[in-house]
């Protein structure tokens, strides 16, 4: 089986001097073994629980350093192949400053034909693309899916389903958003420290307005 698994980083906003980001940042994490990234979080999700009784989903903004390092180390042992583009917003076109939706669907369908790009996929093989639930509205999340599925079944003739979940239920997008994370540090702040744990997996990266 083939997994696509999709998550973001910064937001949409373009009021910089409000506290918008500067950068918006989606990454891609393609593996054939769900259940290995699956591992990660449980192995670091049992450690933790041996310090702290409770624990909730892992998220990358709240974790401490050492849990975000073990993490992203675990990552870098596993065979996945990571893809990101970059959106520098203060370059983005006029037009989609309010079009938030239409931006978030065009950056992912942009990614995602990079990806089969970099790894074509035979046609008769699955896929599963399992992306983060950005939206509570449920007619913004079946335009994601049906936008994604005209655009890559229209042009390359594969066999995709489409999943929107949350991290909490679908774990290997807990390991996504530490990676997204640690990608989105280096271009918002300048700090590469965490992004050099997993760059050797990084077969795309690049802005989408140079």
């Amino acid at each position: 089986m083939n997994y696509i698994l999709l998550d973001e980083s910064g937001d949409l906003g373009f009021r910089f001097n409000k506290g918008s980001s500067k950068f918006f940042v989606v990454t891609v994490v393609f593996t054939k073994s769900k259940r290995s990234l699956e591992k990660v979080v449980r192995r670091v999700h049992r450690g933790l629980r041996k310090k702290f009784k409770k624990v909730g989903d892992l998220h990358a903004y709240r974790e401490t350093p050492i849990t975000k390092t073990r993490v992203l180390k675990e990552v870098n042992k596993k065979d996945c192949s990571i893809l990101v583009i970059i959106l520098n917003k203060r370059k983005v076109y006029t037009k989609f400053n309010d079009e938030k939706g239409v931006l978030y669907n065009y950056v992912a369908n942009i990614l995602l034909d990079r990806l089969f790009r970099k790894k074509p996929i035979p046609p008769q093989e699955p896929i599963v693309l399992i992306a983060s639930r950005r939206e509570t509205n449920k007619f913004l999340n079946q335009n994601f899916k049906n936008y994604l599925q005209r655009k890559i079944i229209d042009s390359y003739k594969l066999k995709l389903q489409i999943e929107i979940s949350n991290p909490l239920k679908e774990k290997s997008l807990q390991v996504v958003d530490f990676i997204s994370w640690a990608i989105f540090r280096k271009y918002e702040t300048g700090d590469d420290t965490y992004y050099n744990l997993i760059s050797a997996k990084i077969i795309e990266e690049s802005p989408l307005f140079p």
